[in-house]
């Protein structure tokens, strides 16, 4: 994903969670790239100063741990005074555990929740003052498609992402009247660190070859579509998933293609 400025964010602050690696890297990198000034927040400090840094004036820093309530409201409040405003939030901090059902503790999945559910209602409220203040404003929830489908070994995670898509449908009802737009990215396997390594013992990872589109994705190409959604270009979008997912929810992989036209009576 080579192409860059392509959305307006000319005039936009954005706050973006997770931004030391992966999709939350690349989001700040695009908006910053499209006009927008970007807080970025992590709860790792060095890694996401190194990323902040590299976008220069229009990018700033702080340390940043979505299940606190108390830290939402220092990075709010940090943005605001660095830039003037915010007008847009991206919920893209998340952790995972991938682990038996039977074998997952009540404390390591309430973390989990803590992390991924919790963190973005906390980011949500926290925002929202502001955003109503300002006439208006967008929020990008990151959801999965693990949080439409299931995922075996992830139960977590997988409630927390269905979680999200609910809590996003909430929000954009109750805040529409305040003009603050709240849609949901719903990603299939995109090649991160949380993207869980080939098991298959065989050498070569087949995984995502039945994708319609017979690979896994790129985190640009999350990227894209949440600087979509913070643009003007989205200005009558809210409560609804988006899927960049390569054609996973499209349905399974065909069967072979018949080689003449086939009646069934």
């Amino acid at each position: 994903m080579k192409e860059k400025h392509v959305y307006d964010l000319n005039g936009r602050v954005a706050l973006i969670t997770g931004a030391a690696q992966g999709q939350g890297a690349a989001e700040a990198r695009l908006f910053a790239a499209c006009g927008a000034r970007v807080m970025l927040t992590d709860v790792q400090e060095d890694a996401v100063a190194e990323v902040a840094a590299d976008l220069g004036e229009n990018a700033a820093y702080i340390r940043h741990d979505v299940s606190d309530e108390k830290d939402w409201a220092a990075a709010v409040d940090a943005t605001v005074r660095r830039f003037g405003s915010l007008g847009v939030l991206v919920n893209n901090a998340a952790a995972m555990r991938i682990v038996a059902l039977e074998d997952e503790e009540p404390e390591a999945f309430r973390r989990i929740l803590d992390i991924n559910l919790v963190g973005t209602f906390l980011g949500i409220r926290a925002v929202v003052p502001v955003m109503r203040a300002a006439g208006g404003g967008a929020i990008v929830n990151i959801a999965s498609s693990s949080g439409v489908f299931g995922q075996a070994w992830a139960s977590a995670y997988t409630a927390s992402k269905w979680g999200v898509r609910g809590l996003t449908r909430t929000a954009a009802i109750e805040l529409g009247p305040d003009g603050i737009r709240v849609n949901a990215l719903v990603p299939g396997p995109i090649q991160t660190a949380m993207l869980p390594g080939d098991r298959s013992s065989d050498g070569k990872d087949a995984r995502f070859a039945r994708l319609p589109l017979g690979r896994a994705g790129d985190v640009d190409e999350i990227a894209h579509m949440a600087a979509f959604l913070a643009s003007p270009g989205a200005s009558y979008i809210t409560g609804a998933d988006y899927a960049v997912d390569g054609g996973m929810a499209a349905g399974p992989a065909a069967a072979p293609r018949p080689e003449t036209p086939m009646v069934f009576h």
